[in-house]
């Protein structure tokens, strides 16, 4: 139904492909540099709250309240944040302003943890994936990264350029495929759910491990394009019955507190099993991934400080902890 293409050569690569991180940091360093606005926002202004107080005492606790909600952890996290604190205070019989940084980590920690679950693509082949968000969240670049990271493990790849209705998108997502050596199918004009439903037939015909579905971006406000991406997930259904094994809904870290809505939104219509949490290294406040996890606790498959190709990595609360409090 549609070919097969790869990007020509007179395009050059999206400048997000071009950038490379320093070679002599590692993932961890790269993202506590990433977080540092947020590490300043945050941990910065409690380090100077507890140096300011000596004791314990209400004051603490609505300051502490301030500037969490200030690093769009949210109303609902904050609250079982100062709850637990309080409870802590009471239990290890804690007096002392310093020692409640100690004590903020470890719950912080907890209420993340479940967020923390590695994707798992061996349930099925190909293991379909299909990738949502709205326009400008980082999807394209995405599932570039994916798809290197996914080859460096060994996994072949197939890429479909369901965003079908935006030139520009189907050409990124060519010369993502050309970078990585990897097959694009798709056509501009062309139905979205069509594209992919081709897609993945024909990796189930030559074996291919993973195929990475883009989805054309929308706005969750705009239903009739959600009943489209919905569309879209009924026609791969078609093609495989267990399909698609995993849907990512990419969220841009710095839209703060929207993102709740997003989450919701995306679920209710296409299910959300995962997220990927961008561009952590922007204006972001790092807070965001807490008021996810009280919100809506699905797990975080990945998150992306910066714009090269090793710039996304598994979601892990002890690296994503250390950065964020400059340990």
């Amino acid at each position: 139904m549609f070919g097969f293409f790869k990007a020509g050569k007179e395009l050059a690569a999206p400048d997000a492909a071009k950038a490379k991180p320093p070679a002599a940091l590692s993932w961890a360093q790269r993202l506590k540099a990433g977080l540092a606005k947020t590490r300043n926002a945050l941990t910065g202004q409690i380090g100077g709250l507890f140096a300011g107080h000596a004791k314990i005492d209400e004051a603490l606790y609505e300051e502490l309240e301030t500037i969490l909600l200030s690093a769009d952890v949210g109303v609902e996290a904050t609250e079982h944040l100062l709850r637990e604190l309080r409870a802590r205070v009471k239990r290890d019989k804690l007096a002392e302003a310093m020692q409640l940084k100690a004590a903020l980590r470890d719950i912080l920690a907890s209420l993340l943890a479940p967020l923390e679950r590695p994707l798992d693509i061996s349930t099925a082949k190909p293991f379909v994936i299909m990738l949502a968000g709205v326009n400008g969240a980082g999807k394209t670049t995405t599932i570039g990264k994916l798809a290197k990271r996914f080859q460096a493990e060994g996994k072949t790849i197939l890429l479909a350029a369901g965003d079908t209705f935006r030139a520009a998108a189907r050409e990124q997502l060519t010369v993502w495929g050309d970078r990585n050596n990897v097959e694009v199918v798709g056509g501009q004009g062309s139905d979205p759910a069509a594209v992919i439903f081709d897609a993945v037939q024909s990796a189930r015909a030559r074996g291919i491990d993973i195929v990475l579905a883009d989805t054309a971006g929308r706005l969750p406000t705009q239903m009739n394009l959600m009943e489209e991406i919905r569309k879209v997930r009924r026609v791969v259904q078609k093609a495989d019955p267990t399909a698609p094994h995993e849907v990512l809904l990419v969220l841009d870290a710095n839209t703060g507190q929207n993102v709740l809505t997003q989450v919701k939104i995306f679920n209710d219509a296409i299910g959300v099993t995962g997220l990927v949490l961008t561009k952590l290294d922007g204006t972001a406040k790092g807070g965001t991934i807490a008021a996810l996890a009280k919100r809506q606790p699905i797990p975080v498959r990945f998150v992306g400080i910066g714009e090269g190709l090793d710039d996304l990595q598994p979601f892990k609360v002890d690296e994503f902890i250390d950065a964020l409090f400059g340990e």
